[in-house]
């Protein structure tokens, strides 16, 4: 009967998804509003949806599972993020939203790239395009393994089956809403990921005997628990802070910085986002706390993942509660899944036919653009299904190492290409794809340091590959001839409009480069 009550729940989520779904397919009439919601978007949605689809099933179960293994030493990448995502919304998301639409009305992070710069030769826009569309393919079939295993742990359920709906049901809301229906649904996701990292740490504290029992108890098993350098090291530290910097290069969260109404937005949005991610990531300490008080109280309650605690919430979860409401707790964590799956699709879809197809000059309809995202779509979740038959196929490494990826390849071009008027096409071609391989390669090597004292410790390869990006870009920059006049107006148009918090009109000193465009006409 537990069972019942449970599939009963995540049944009802599963209709509310592809409801929202259906409504925001009503709401898209063209390729921009299926690739960025026409412009349109709420500041208080934007960050939801940024939210949501950047925490994924880390925020519910990775963080809690390694805070209860070694203790708050495990909370440094969270500070990092949580830094790294305030810095985002102030810095990056007031100017991107202005400077996306002064060059060509940019639509994509590529084309933003390409227009930016007046890169004629597409070569800018090609290689971040083809970038993003091999890593988010492998991503999104990380996601649908992550599905699978949830069901088939969850449930006793096939794998395959579990991950098929997991996959299917977010293909169907992203295929029909698009940018939309990713958004829409990933509020609804983010505000159940909130309410649950609230009401099961809650919960539990109450369940052993208040705040001070859940403390000692907490001291019985771990007195090192509250310490944040027992059991860390100065590299590990050090690479734990710099995940933020990942989230300048981000993909799938900054365009939605690109699709708010105006840059007055950015504030709103700065405020919503990081409450919304300091409260989760206290949620999701207090889960890690509650749940080591509660099974050092219940010697007979079970931990099913022992190894890494990673089933600490769904344990408490299910212990606790209800099965109905255990059923909507758990859906918690598919919706961390989904929503981080159906961003990703989109802008690997966007990545397909806006950068790759319209890099190499063919031009869209708006009404073609439109049914060639869902296309792109539809063909990026059969590749990503396919890889995500077996799930020995998905490398569990690969979410660490994309976010490097991108935060080498592209955080340090959007920095400078927002703050830096003198950024050229060559610099950021040259700093995009060294920062890309330095990542690579350096990700390939543990331990690669060693540092005396210190001893031998991996250093996370955002550093080396932002840095080296960072060098080159401005380097090369500074050694080729400065970039056109035009690229010059904008920038200083992007700042007066900035300044004004007037809302431009792209084109106003030429047309982009040929192909460089948003890829769309009337």
């Amino acid at each position: 009967m537990d069972l019942v009550f449970k599939m009963i729940a995540l049944g009802a989520y599963f209709a509310v998804m592809i409801g929202i779904g259906m409504y925001a397919f009503r709401k898209t009439s063209g390729g921009e509003d299926y690739m960025l919601g026409g412009r349109q978007l709420h500041p208080f949605v934007a960050a939801l949806s940024a939210g949501a689809s950047d925490m994924s099933g880390w925020l519910l179960m990775g963080l809690p599972g390694a805070l209860y293994m070694n203790g708050l030493v495990e909370a440094w990448i969270a500070v990092g993020l949580t830094i790294g995502a305030g810095l985002n919304w102030f810095f990056v998301a007031p100017r991107l939203r202005q400077y996306t639409q002064i060059a060509g009305n940019s639509i994509t992070v590529p084309s933003f790239f390409g227009n930016r710069l007046h890169d004629r030769t597409n070569i800018l826009r090609i290689a971040a395009g083809l970038i993003i569309l091999v890593f988010f393919t492998f991503y999104v079939s990380s996601g649908m393994v992550a599905g699978g295993v949830f069901f088939q742990s969850m449930f006793g359920g096939p794998y395959v089956t579990g991950m098929l709906i997991v996959g299917g049901i977010t293909i169907l809301y992203t295929l029909f809403g698009g940018f939309l229906g990713a958004s829409y649904t990933d509020v609804v996701q983010g505000m159940i990921m909130l309410i649950s990292l609230i009401l099961v740490p809650v919960t539990a504290m109450f369940v052993v005997g208040g705040p001070v029992a859940m403390f000692d108890s907490v001291r019985e098993v771990n007195a090192d628990f509250g310490s944040m350098t027992a059991g860390g090291t100065f590299i590990g530290v050090i690479s734990a802070l710099a995940w933020g910097l990942g989230y300048f290069g981000q993909p799938h969260i900054i365009v939605r910085f690109m699709a708010l109404r105006s840059s007055r937005d950015a504030k709103y949005g700065l405020v919503v986002g990081m409450s919304w991610m300091i409260i989760c990531v206290i949620g999701a300490v207090f889960t890690a706390l509650a749940g080591l008080a509660y099974f050092q109280q219940n010697s007979d309650a079970i931990l099913s993942d022992s190894t890494n605690g990673e089933s600490v919430f769904l344990d408490l979860s299910q212990l606790l509660f209800h099965p109905i409401i255990a059923g909507v707790l758990l859906a918690a964590v598919l919706a961390a899944i989904m929503s981080t799956i159906s961003s990703q699709l989109i802008v690997s879809s966007s990545a397909l036919v806006e950068d790759l197809i319209g890099g190499v000059g063919i031009k869209l309809s708006d009404k073609a653009s439109l049914w060639g995202g869902r296309i792109g779509v539809l063909v990026v979740s059969v590749i990503a299904l396919i890889l995500a038959l077996n799930p020995e196929s998905s490398v569990l490494g690969l979410v660490a190492f994309a976010w490097a990826g991108f935060g080498s390849a592209f955080g340090p071009i959007v920095l400078l290409s927002l703050f830096w008027r003198r950024l050229t096409a060559a610099g950021a071609g040259a700093g995009m794809v060294a920062g890309a391989a330095v990542a690579f390669v350096w990700g390939q090597f543990t331990p690669d340091v060693s540092l005396g004292l210190f001893g031998e410790q991996h250093l996370y390869e955002i550093i080396p590959g932002f840095l080296v990006c960072l060098v080159l870009a401005v380097a090369v920059s500074l050694v080729t001839p400065q970039p056109p006049a035009v690229a010059m107006r904008e920038f200083d148009d992007m700042v007066e409009s900035f300044a004004s918090g007037d809302v431009p009109t792209h084109g106003a000193h030429a047309e982009p480069a040929a192909g460089s465009g948003s890829g769309t006409s009337a």
